[in-house]
């Protein structure tokens, strides 16, 4: 039976890493290089093309685009990995954190930053 989440996925880059003696290579500076530069092959499938485009994705170019976020969120989980951070931890603190800088009377409908909130 396939597990499934996030420790499954943990589990797997660190026995893929492993495997392949790549773990000298996993410092928290290479990782977060690395997942830089994934993000900007996403970002490289939006360049160019209108916001309304951006929702009309053909099926090749959404599989593209899959393989780019399940990159970026494979590196984002090694370096997490390496550096011993609990990533949901973390989210649920940082959406905690959002929450009380963003309330919803000020934030409501509005793309202002928190520091622009009268």
């Amino acid at each position: 039976m396939i597990k499934t989440g996030l420790e499954t996925l943990v589990l797997e880059l660190r026995k893929f890493s492993k495997d392949r003696d790549w773990e000298q290579f996993h410092s928290p500076k290479n990782l977060s290089m690395a997942l830089s530069v994934e993000v900007s092959e996403l970002l490289e499938h939006f360049q160019w093309i209108s916001e309304s485009e951006s929702y009309r994705l053909g099926d090749s170019k959404k599989l593209e685009v899959s393989f780019e976020m399940a990159d970026t969120l494979l590196y984002l989980i090694r370096l997490a990995d390496v550096l011993g951070i609990d990533l949901i931890e973390a989210s649920l603190h940082k959406i905690s954190l959002n929450q009380e800088k963003y309330p919803i009377a000020l934030s409501k409908g509005s793309n202002k930053k928190y520091t622009d909130f009268e």
